[in-house]
């Protein structure tokens, strides 16, 4: 039994219609300025949040991610990964490329890159490092910094199936202004933790993802900087002072991990 499209969804294709329609009678140049311009201004913000190596004499078990931004249509998107199955760690959640650091690798940023190729097939010279972020401690005595760079728009991932079984993108707004959302909150050496949780259905095969925690954490932190604008729920960062609060929240988490080792 065939079934009739509901009136919404035709709504929804058909502005998607005409949205293509319109972007195809914008001449390409005119295009790739208002993309360069999104993609500077974007840069130009992520510049001032840089850190360089300030934290990374912090804790000896260190690891990377990167946080991969592209422009399209108009838009910003972040690039994350649904996890294996297969993989003894974290199976089947979603997050952003990233591993272990290793001896061979020069140092943070190393680390997030070699990882991005093992996991997506995203060569380095395929990446622009824009910054690293303030580091995030993650179960007491693991230091994970985030690398925040633009990939080629033209990308196309070749997942590796032992550690990723999906590559998908999501609008940096997105992050903001949620469709579906939900936090939870808890309290660790009297600071004030939110622990958040987007769910996000990808219009291009509709399957469900929910990003939370940490990866959570870091995608919202990159729209806060870039986008510059309110969410509509409530963070735990000083909108008016993302890098001080940020880096107030790991000393002092930093300062009651290592008081319990």
């Amino acid at each position: 039994m065939n079934k009739t499209p509901s009136s919404s969804k035709l709504v929804e294709s058909s502005w998607s219609d005409i949205n293509k329609e319109l972007a195809a009678m914008i001449p390409l140049d005119l295009q790739d300025s208002v993309r360069n311009s999104l993609v500077d201004d974007a840069k130009a913000r992520l510049r001032k949040h840089d850190v360089g190596t300030k934290y990374s004499h912090l804790l000896s078990n260190k690891c990377s991610i990167l946080l991969p931004l592209l422009a399209k249509e108009g838009k910003l998107y972040l690039l994350f990964t649904l996890r294996s199955e297969k993989l003894r760690r974290s199976p089947g959640e979603v997050c952003f490329p990233g591993g272990k650091y290793e001896p061979t690798d020069a140092d943070d940023v190393a680390t997030a890159l070699r990882e991005a190729q093992e996991e997506v097939g995203l060569h380095p010279h395929q990446v622009e490092v824009v910054c690293r972020l303030v580091p995030v401690l993650f179960d007491r005595d693991t230091l994970i910094t985030p690398v925040v760079g633009f990939i080629d728009s033209n990308f196309q991932a070749k997942p590796n199936p032992d550690e990723v079984k999906n590559v998908f993108l999501v609008p940096l707004e997105y992050f903001l202004h949620p469709s579906v959302y939900q936090q939870s909150h808890l309290t660790r050496s009297g600071h004030h933790i939110i622990i958040h949780c987007f769910e996000y259905t990808n219009p291009e095969d509709g399957v469900t993802y929910h990003i939370r925690g940490m990866t959570a954490k870091c995608a919202l932190f990159v729209a806060l900087i870039i986008l510059g604008k309110k969410p509509s729920f409530e963070v735990e960062f000083n909108l008016n002072d993302l890098m001080s609060s940020s880096e107030e929240s790991l000393l002092k988490l930093h300062k009651h991990a290592t008081s319990k080792l």
